[in-house]
């Protein structure tokens, strides 16, 4: 069961835009990662290879929290604001809950929940 300060410095990172960093630190080895209905991403290599990806295709990724993350036992969810601008400027918004599994003090299971149709305004 994660502490409330581990999963605010998992948050914190994330906020200061270390989005590699807090995947390296806060995910296990194993950790498998769910975007809505998509087949799962599994492992903390290809979900760094995958993070390094969305970052290059961005000129500017910003992670804001909604609101407190609500912790239960080994389950975290948290409400976020993802900002990503492209390289021509355009910047689109996602908001999401993010449903995390937690073993300890680093996530095993992480599940994205939101409308894709965010991303075409």
């Amino acid at each position: 069961m994660p502490s409330r300060d581990i999963v605010e410095a998992f948050a914190k990172r994330l906020e200061a835009g270390d989005f590699i960093g807090a995947i390296e630190q806060f995910c296990t080895l194993d950790a498998v990662t769910f975007e809505n209905n998509a087949a799962p991403t599994v492992g903390r290599d290809k979900l760094v290879a995958e993070e390094r990806g969305v970052l290059a295709a961005s000129k500017e990724v910003r992670a804001v929290r909604i609101g407190p993350s609500l912790i239960e036992g080994d389950h975290v969810a948290t409400r976020w604001c993802f900002s990503f601008t492209n390289t021509e400027g355009v910047t689109r918004t996602l908001e999401e809950i993010a449903w995390q599994t937690w073993r300890g003090d680093q996530i095993i299971e992480e599940r994205f929940f939101y409308d894709p149709k965010q991303l075409g305004r």
